[in-house]
């Protein structure tokens, strides 16, 4: 009871001293839904309409990148918190797999619209190892006195090395270190936020970069330029059993050097890295470069309504999809899915399914041409990258490849 108490109290000073830094009382628990259109029949919709959980593109790494805003948590009585448990858990559940990172806007959680200190205690205790094994960083933005002793009242159950992946973030700015930052969606009332913290602290609010225009590629470019016919590395060819192949990350310094030196035309052994995960993040990295998706933009929408096709149908609707793609596009997609299916083979081994393989390789090969995708385009997503690996021998059996002769 006296921790409830503790645990209001404290919220409402954060509370005062919002209204105090924008110089009037501020409205809270914004119940904007954001940029996402959530259809009136997802499972999940009383909660999800509010967008309080949004995808918001990639960190440093190529790992996604999930945010939390509090300003968009609706008053207590509007929102059953048993439900955002189940939600929550039911949209990292499309991410847990591989490795993820998460960005906590803590601006607007206020006395209204706050979930109960035991609600947290079980939110923790649900989130078991499944979910906090490839979480490799939670970010918290503009932390407060409040967070802090949340932290403490959680510490003698958080290990050290969870810990560890806690980072506290003061201003908007400080985001740029970590995660592709032009990506991100925040909502204005955070910007808004960033920009009073920044003045009460005597700091100019941050300029608008310029960005200067872009260079030509060099001849060589291999990265964010159109795609070229292309074959899997033999290293990853003889790394098949390798657990967690495209799950996992792997250093950023290696990763920009690697693709320097692609650029400039030059060889990489791979061998001289020793470790097999490089290669594979590599192949994720210029699938997610291109200017244009593998699968390109004209197909999306088809993509997109995987879902409402019967399910008997399905494969040979994927057929029809790749085999309307240009011919380079479909080779590279070919050789793939080829290698894709090869990895899905050796399961019992690498642990990669050919779900898991969707997850990871979905939003590489296909995402929207209207920007940052939602998690109701996730499902579709997958769904059609998993069956394209799974009935890989069905979909691309009948149209050859340059230098591939059929049986």
């Amino acid at each position: 009871m006296y921790l409830n108490m503790f645990f209001a109290s404290e919220l409402r000073k954060d509370e005062a001293e919002n209204a105090d830094l924008e110089g009037s009382q501020v409205s809270f628990a914004s119940v904007s839904n954001g940029d996402a259109e959530i259809s009136p029949t997802h499972p999940y919709y009383d909660v999800a309409r509010h967008n309080i959980l949004h995808l918001v593109g990639d960190d440093n790494l190529g790992r996604k990148v999930i945010a939390f805003s509090c300003c968009r948590l609706p008053p207590s009585y509007q929102l059953n918190h048993r439900r955002l448990l189940e939600y929550l858990k039911y949209a990292l559940d499309q991410y847990v797999e591989n490795d993820y990172t998460v960005v906590y806007f803590h601006y607007g959680l206020n006395s209204k619209n706050k979930p109960s200190l035991s609600w947290l205690q079980s939110a923790y205790k649900e989130f078991d190892r499944k979910y906090k094994k490839n979480l490799k960083a939670l970010y918290i933005v503009h932390p407060t006195n409040f967070i802090k002793i949340i932290w403490n009242i959680f510490k003698p159950l958080i290990s050290h090395k969870f810990g560890k992946k806690v980072i506290y973030l003061n201003y908007l700015s400080d985001l740029r270190d970590h995660l592709k930052y032009d990506q991100l969606k925040i909502p204005q009332e955070v910007i808004r936020h960033d920009e009073n913290l920044r003045t009460k602290q005597k700091k100019k609010p941050l300029a608008a970069v310029k960005i200067p225009p872009p260079r030509p590629p060099l001849p060589t470019q291999q990265f964010g330029v159109r795609i070229l016919l292309m074959l899997p590395h033999p290293h990853l060819l003889a790394g098949l059993r390798a657990e967690g192949l495209f799950r996992r990350s792997a250093s950023i310094q290696s990763i920009k050097e690697i693709q320097k030196l692609y650029n400039q035309g030059k060889s990489v052994n791979f061998d001289d890295y020793g470790d097999i995960h490089i290669p594979a993040v590599i192949l994720k990295t210029l699938l997610r470069e291109l200017p244009e998706p593998l699968l390109t933009f004209e197909p999306y929408d088809q993509i997109i309504g995987i879902t409402s096709v019967e399910s008997s149908l399905r494969v040979m609707n994927c057929r029809e999809i790749v085999h309307g793609l240009p011919e380079q596009n479909y080779a590279v997609l070919k050789f793939l899915i080829c290698f894709l299916h090869m990895v899905s083979q050796e399961s019992i081994f690498n642990k990669m399914t050919g779900s898991n393989l969707a997850c990871v390789f979905g939003l590489n090969l296909i995402w929207s041409p209207k920007g940052t995708p939602s998690f109701s385009t996730l499902v579709p997503i997958n769904i059609f990258i998993g069956l394209l690996i799974d009935f890989y021998p069905t979909i691309f059996s009948s149209r050859s490849v340059p230098g591939e002769q059929l049986p």
